[in-house]
């Protein structure tokens, strides 16, 4: 695999830049919807658009599944984004989203590359060889006891159609522990349990484009990413990302 973590560095952040000119001009920024609940901004589809071009030019022999465009050919090999992961929070004017670029190559995720742009942070990993934030290792949490953690999900955007709408399992698991936070960009949580800001983080009912990179960035710096029942793995309709010191005590909770 040849691929430069510095030169993915400079892409993705020159995507943050593009981005936050529409973030710093809101007024001036269509945003629309996509379905009830499922908002899109010109954002979205402007910065997609220059990670497409930018990524293929430079790595041809990969192809590209974005959020907004679809996919191309070569999906065996692909770059995974989602351009900005957390949209009705950009389209508020939150500092919580982020844009995630991952690389799959035969069904396995070898690089994820996050960058939040309203504060700065850029976190990248590659499979076996680590993860870091702003160029530091990054490591999960030494949290052991559930009851002192802190815990962040999410909600699908869709939830009224659900019968499994997630309420139900938040309000199991906020009596449990010390803090509950809901930051409403999935990747950015999946880096937050990299980092130790939050010790687990669950969310149901989402994309690849959603987790792709930020699970790796998360398992790189030592979290367990299951499903609901502990299975290994990334499954994007339920993942549970820990710290791997309270996983056997949130399983029964999910």
């Amino acid at each position: 695999m040849s691929i430069s973590m510095t030169v993915l560095e400079e892409i993705i952040r020159e995507a943050g830049a593009l981005a936050l000119t529409y973030f710093n001009d809101l007024k001036k920024t269509d945003i629309n919807k996509k379905a009830p609940r499922d908002f899109v901004t010109a954002a979205d589809i402007a910065v997609e658009a220059f990670l497409k071009e930018k990524l293929t030019t430079k790595y041809p022999q990969f192809g590209f599944w974005g959020e907004e465009s679809g996919k191309t050919d070569n999906q065996a090999q692909r770059w995974i984004v989602d351009p900005i992961d957390g949209t009705h929070s950009f389209a508020k004017g939150q500092y919580f989203w982020s844009i995630s670029v991952a690389l799959e190559i035969d069904g396995e995720i070898v690089f994820g590359g996050i960058y939040v742009p309203a504060v700065d942070d850029y976190y990248c990993a590659q499979k076996d060889k680590g993860s870091w934030k702003n160029g530091a290792v990054t490591r999960v949490s030494n949290e052991t006891d559930l009851g002192d953690s802190m815990i962040a999900t999410g909600f699908a955007c869709l939830r009224s159609y659900l019968k499994d709408n997630n309420l139900e399992r938040f309000c199991r698991i906020a009596q449990k522990t010390t803090g509950q936070r809901r930051f409403g960009s999935v990747a950015h949580d999946l880096c937050m349990v990299a980092d130790g800001q939050v010790d687990a983080f669950w969310e149901q009912e989402l994309n690849l484009y959603d987790v792709a990179a930020g699970a790796l960035i998360a398992k790189e710096a030592g979290a367990s990413v299951t499903d609901f029942k502990g299975n290994d793995g990334i499954f994007p309709k339920q993942i549970l990302a820990t710290n791997n010191k309270i996983l056997d005590q949130l399983l029964p909770l999910m």
